[in-house]
Parts: C-alpha cells; structure tokens; sequence
C-alpha cells in the first residue's frame, strides 16, 4: 500500500501554484513552496485553510467564505493538477516488477478522489493498482487505520503479510494504528519535521528498495 504525494509523485510544485492562483483571486499574498510542502498530508480542505491563515485572512471570514474559496481553488487545481508533477524514479519499474509478482497494490492517500484520479491517469499509473482509496472514499482518513483495514479485508491478508510504503508521519501513524509494517521514503514532505520522529521500520532511500 503506498501514500500518493511525496511517495509515488512529486505533487507540490503544482499544488502550489493552485493554491497561490486561489490566494491571488482573492486579494491575497502568495505562499512560497517551503510552506506548502509543510502543509501537504492531511487533504487539500486542511491544506487551504493553512495557506489562508498564515496570509492573515480572518479565521471567520476563512468560515464564513471557505465553501466559496475551496470552490475557486478546485477550479484551479482541475487545471493545474498533472501539469508540473513527476513520477519519482523508480517507481515505474518497481510497481512493473510487483505485479508481475501477483502482489496486490494499493493507493491510500487523504488527497480528494477526484484529484487522486485525474493525477493517477495523467501519469498513467492507475492500472498497477488493484485498489486506490481516497481522502473521500470513506469516513476517515489517515491516520485512521480504516482504509488499511479495508484493503487487508478486500484482499484476505493478515497485517504480517502487508507493508505500507509513505514519507510522513501521518503514513507511519496510520500503519502503526493498522498494526503493518512501515517504510518510508526521506524524499516526501513530512511537514517540516525530522524522518526519523516518526519511527518507521525502515527509511529506505528509494523505490529500489522494494524490489522483490
């Protein structure tokens, strides 16, 4: 199982501009990358609300607007989202190799369904997938164990028998809260924080490492 931003594809670039579009539409400085990849891992919703509480906007204006606002940046992101993101290295060949091992593959990330779509088939990486679970799919969210708990249940696995492959925290939590093993990648965004806090099994330095 494996997060989508920072794990599969580097996303922030154009996450960035989307949301700098949105602040610039509504009169609003400009957020710098740093900021946003700080941000990034617990949905976009969150993510906005971020970006305009640092800019200084009024926590209930930021209430009173957030439908209006989030509406704005969805139209910016449709455009933006494929545009400047790539595919880490190895990830391609790696995802080839598992499923040619019969592995089941699944994507379990907080991004919005129809945003974690539009950047899967942009990239043509859908079809490695056996499951993708999203930030809207269920109720919860990582780092809610659920959506682990539902792939292990679709696939008939036990936790032993999985691994959950992410560059955060929250990706760690959520394995944790599932009782699977937990590999993270130092290339992500874990919000400003140090890898190792997050006590992963392994930190592996690339794709390369999952070779079977």
């Amino acid at each position: 199982m494996f997060d989508l931003d920072g794990t599969l594809i580097e996303t922030a670039s154009e996450i960035k501009d989307a949301v700098n579009d949105t602040l610039i539409f509504f009169g609003q400085a400009q957020v710098s990358q740093q900021q946003i990849n700080i941000w990034i891992g617990h949905g976009t919703r969150h993510l906005i609300k971020d970006a305009l509480a640092h800019v200084g906007m009024n926590p209930s204006k930021i209430e009173a607007d957030f439908l209006k606002i989030y509406q704005q940046f969805d139209y910016f992101y449709s455009r933006r989202c494929g545009t400047t993101s790539v595919i880490y290295p190895h990830v391609i060949d790696v995802l080839k190799k598992l499923k040619n091992q019969s592995i089941k593959l699944a994507v379990i990330t907080n991004k919005e369904s129809i945003y974690t779509q539009q950047l899967l088939n942009h990239h043509q990486l859908l079809p490695f997938f056996d499951e993708v679970v999203s930030g809207d799919t269920f109720e919860f969210k990582k780092p809610n164990p659920f959506a682990i708990q539902y792939c292990l249940q679709k696939f008939n696995l036990t936790p032993s028998q999985a691994l959950f492959v992410g560059d955060s925290s929250v990706d760690a939590q959520t394995a944790r809260n599932a009782g699977v093993s937990v590999w993270l990648l130092p290339y992500g965004y874990n919000m400003g924080q140090p890898l190792v806090d997050a006590c992963p099994d392994r930190v592996i330095e690339s794709f390369l490492a999952l070779m079977p």
